[in-house]
């Protein structure tokens, strides 16, 4: 059995890796079956079969990494910081993405001018599963990604 430390995708991430996986099966001549690609999708996570991995998904409370309270690190707009996750909430109309309010214990400047400051202490973002926002800077570096 897999460790419980680790968190599981939810029932529409693992359908959807079942689909991927029927996929590429059939690509390479090789059809398996729906509930064939489900109980291989099972296996991958270490349960024995399909019906024990959508019970352990389907009565888990959703996964949220970040508790309200808890600290975080990261970079805003290029710009380091440490702060305190005042809000949270799980997207329920876009699984696996988490509307947060951060305050950081430091104000950060977001201008990357010498000549003009403009000094941000609370954010209200939207990050997805591995702490990064959708929106990206010029640069194509997320508005603000946090570290594990």
């Amino acid at each position: 059995m897999r460790p419980l430390s680790t968190p599981l995708p939810s029932i529409d991430t693992l359908k959807d890796q079942a689909k991927r996986l029927r996929v590429r099966f059939a690509d390479e001549m090789q059809p398996v079956s729906h509930s064939r690609a489900l109980e291989l999708i099972a296996a991958q996570y270490g349960f024995r079969d399909w019906n024990t991995l959508h019970a352990a998904v389907g009565n888990r409370p959703p996964f949220n990494p970040w508790m309200l309270g808890s600290r975080v690190r990261g970079t805003y707009l290029g710009q380091p910081f440490d702060a305190e996750v005042i809000g949270v909430q799980a997207l329920t109309s876009q699984p696996g993405r988490y509307r947060m309010t951060l305050h950081f214990d430091t104000p950060v400047d977001v201008v990357t001018f010498d000549s003009f400051s403009a000094f941000r202490q609370r954010v209200n973002c939207t990050v997805d599963e591995t702490g990064r926002t959708l929106e990206k800077t010029s640069n194509g570096r997320p508005h603000l990604e946090l570290e594990w």
